[in-house]
C-alpha cells in the first residue's frame, strides 16, 4: 500500500526525498520504496521520519 500520508507530509514540508533520506541517514531510494509501498520500514526510521517532517506515527504510518 503506497505511504500517501507520507509523501505529503514531505511535499507540504518542502522536503525532497534526497534531502529527507539525508536527514533520516537513509538512501533517497529507501525514502522511494517506503513511499511505493515496498519497503517496511524499522520503528527507529519510522519515528526518525516522523521528527523530520513534525509529525506522529499515527499522521504518517496508522493505517484506517
Amino acid at each position: 500500500m503506497k505511504n500517501r500520508k507520507m509523501k505529503m507530509a514531505r511535499v507540504e514540508a518542502d522536503v525532497s526525498q534526497e534531502k529527507l533520506a539525508s536527514i533520516v541517514g537513509v538512501t533517497r531510494q529507501t525514502i522511494n520504496l517506503i513511499e511505493a509501498g515496498n519497503y517496511n520500514p524499522s520503528l527507529k526510521l519510522c519515528t526518525a521520519i516522523c521528527k523530520a517532517l513534525n509529525k506522529t506515527l499515527n499522521d504518517l504510518f496508522w493505517e484506517e
